[in-house]
């Protein structure tokens, strides 16, 4: 698996795994609205919505097919913290196989290794259970819960701040996963 940085030529394939509203909200939060379009993601890969903090986009290789999308988002070089976000496992063949614990290992090597990040945390709707199991064996620790942050039609949605710092992230990579 690799990631290679996300670009225009990308945004189809991107644009194709979004098949409705609730779905780009669980995926992406409120940050689009649906359809997903290219200046959308001309926004985002831009870092436009983003003034003065740096942020990584990654479509997701294996095997010369593109399989998910990740970024690394909110990077604070001052103090060293950041946020994945943006966590997709679009192909469907690559689902259930560990794919998504392979991403966040692959982004955290890059935030605590490489960059020399601190802290790094994300967000999880709380229903999600299959993305909150592999956030938990990644090693991310639960911060807390907000209740009802967002409203999709008749519902309210709850989610999960999780985090992981560098000592935690050191430990883990000691430990087999």
């Amino acid at each position: 698996m690799k990631f290679v940085p996300f670009q225009k030529e990308d945004y189809e394939q991107l644009k194709s795994w979004i098949p409705d509203a609730s779905f780009l909200l669980q995926w992406a939060g409120p940050q689009f609205s649906y359809p997903l379009d290219d200046e959308q993601l001309d926004r985002y890969v831009g870092g436009e919505d983003q003034p003065n903090l740096e942020r990584l986009v990654y479509k997701v290789v294996e095997d010369d097919t593109v399989i998910g999308h990740i970024s690394l988002g909110m990077i604070d070089r001052e103090n060293r913290s950041a946020r994945i976000g943006k966590v997709l496992v679009g192909d469907s063949g690559a689902r259930g196989r560990g794919t998504g614990s392979q991403m966040i290992e692959k982004m955290c090597g890059i935030a605590f290794d490489e960059m020399g990040l601190h802290r790094v945390s994300l967000g999880v709707w709380d229903f999600n259970q299959a993305a909150v199991r592999c956030y938990e064996k990644a090693g991310f620790i639960h911060e807390g819960r907000k209740r009802d942050i967002r409203k999709f039609e008749e519902e309210f949605w709850s989610m999960y701040e999780m985090s992981m710092l560098e000592e935690e992230w050191k430990k883990q990579k000691k430990a087999p996963l």
